[in-house]
């Protein structure tokens, strides 16, 4: 029977290898029609996309497409679905619901979203495993067992080395979820999912310094000189040379440790942000992907898996204005492709292993009129320094001000540009209703573009929004976040009341 299974195991991975997938986000002020995203998808060969919910609008655009999507119970949804019957009603009104000629092609289910993440304080470590037991017994009961697996995506902070042996070959779970980790990858094992895992490098250069850079990266050297010295993994003499491979094999160890070496993995997140960092920029993204693609593309593995192809979901497909910026200001850059759909470097999205080329854009985009909210210079209230500053913070704590951060795409501009990019953000995000353009006589609309030099003032698209209201700008301090982003502007503002 365990050969069956892994026998079983095996056929899904092979159909997994054909192909790329990636992460399609909606968490944006305002979006692109779902049928218009799932053209996207299509136009630049995606067989696979990963999505966070199981959306009736996403689904919808998914519908008809063939492309194999991996659905999402949320976090919030866990403690229901580690009921039996709250699992069964979820699969009959997500997976059921599209299983018809012409629905969604649904291949998984994940359950959860990186639960197990130390931020989450354990908040989530004893429902998850009964949930994802749940789920895939409501799908073997539906007669969906046989095609759609459910799996766990977990962050790669669930497996680590120990701080005096910091080599791949040390690798083992986390000693707080030692046991429900060996209790999901058992019940993976049985039931022929993968492990999926998120795999980030970019993390490894956020917030250190001291980390070499080229090791984020497969091209030594950005390919022209000396690869980094190397993680020498003394248990048995494999160098590594970048980030990825030995994150990989870490978890690769963890498995061996608990009997299960050779339980197929998945890469569910992996990408680059663009901006929000110093380190998040396009040379630097564009880089990452062209070693990863190239990586793919061979079929070569890691050092530990060497014959395995690495299956991925890159992360992710477009920017999104609305995340959360609690682990860091990149979080809304991760996307290739801008909010509008429009591609912002060129890959080898076709896995030839050829030269890199720009991905199609987003085909019937329609845009709001072309006109920006900016600083009114001539505003009898800008000599105000506390107005000024509060109707900033106002915009940028309800607004995405990320761009304007140190060694951002916008971090240079000057004091009435501050300004005037957090009011834009802010005025388009509303959908350019007039009442989003006031700040208390500060603002003023105008038909030139703003945009400065590398800094884009964009105009947002007339798509679907996520429902806020414009409220005018009052002299109320903005909530405690906005000061993240009003402290990096205040000192250019300061200078713009004095002059």
């Amino acid at each position: 029977m365990a050969a069956l299974i892994r026998c079983a195991a095996l056929v899904i991975l092979v159909g997994l290898a054909e192909g790329l997938g990636v992460n399609w986000g909606t968490m944006a002020t305002r979006r692109l029609p779902p049928k218009t995203m799932a053209r996207l998808l299509r136009d630049n060969g995606f067989s696979k996309v990963k999505i966070f919910d199981a959306d009736e609008s996403t689904m919808s655009g998914l519908a008809g497409t063939g492309i194999e999507a991996m659905i999402a119970v949320p976090n919030d949804l866990l403690a229901a679905v580690s009921d039996f019957d709250g699992a069964r009603k979820w699969v009959r009104a997500n997976v059921t619901k599209y299983a018809f000629r012409g629905g969604v092609n649904i291949k998984f289910v994940a359950v959860g979203n990186e639960p197990f993440l130390k931020a989450y304080n354990g908040t989530y470590d004893n429902v998850t495993v009964p949930a994802l037991k749940n789920i895939q017994r409501a799908l073997n009961e539906a007669g969906h067992g046989a095609s759609v697996k459910a799996t766990v995506p977990v962050n790669a902070d669930v497996y680590d080395s120990p701080p005096d042996n910091p080599v791949p070959s040390a690798g083992a779970f986390r000693a707080d979820i030692a046991g429900v980790m060996a209790d999901m990858v058992a019940f993976l094992n049985h039931s022929g999912a993968p492990f999926s895992v998120n795999i980030y490098p970019f993390l490894s250069l956020y917030g250190n310094d001291d980390f070499p850079l080229d090791y984020a990266f497969f091209d030594p050297g950005n390919g022209t000189g000396p690869a980094p010295n190397p993680v020498v993994d003394a248990a048995n003499g494999i160098n590594y040379t970048n980030v990825f491979d030995a994150n990989f094999d870490t978890l690769v160890s963890a498995l061996k440790r608990i009997g299960f070496g050779d339980l197929p993995v998945v890469i569910g997140e992996v990408g680059w942000p663009t901006d929000g960092d110093k380190h998040a920029t396009v040379p630097y993204a564009e880089r990452f992907y062209a070693g990863l693609l190239k990586r793919i593309a061979s079929g070569r593995g890691t050092p530990l898996r060497p014959k395995a192809r690495i299956e991925v979901y890159l992360f992710g497909l477009m920017d999104e204005d609305a995340k959360s910026v609690a682990p860091g200001n990149f979080e809304r850059h991760w996307g290739i492709f801008t909010f509008d759909g429009r591609p912002k470097f060129p890959l080898d999205l076709g896995l030839h292993g050829g030269t890199p080329a720009m991905p199609k854009p987003a085909r019937g985009v329609h845009y709001l009129p072309r006109r920006w909210c900016v600083l009114n210079t001539n505003s009898t209230n800008v000599s105000n320094e506390t107005a000024l500053a509060d109707n900033v913070g106002y915009a940028c704590s309800r607004a995405d001000c990320t761009a304007l951060g140190f060694g951002c795409s916008c971090g240079t501009l000057d004091a009435a540009g501050n300004a005037s990019y957090a009011f834009n953000v802010y005025y388009q995000a509303q959908g350019q209703v007039d009442s989003a353009c006031d700040f208390q006589g500060l603002a003023v609309v105008t038909h030139e573009d703003a945009s400065r030099g590398a800094c884009n003032f964009t105009v947002q698209v007339a798509g679907e929004s996520l429902g806020t209201t414009a409220v005018n700008a009052t002299s109320a301090a903005p909530p405690v976040a906005a000061w993240e982003w009003v402290a990096g502007v205040l000192a250019a503002l300061l200078l713009l009341v004095s002059d």
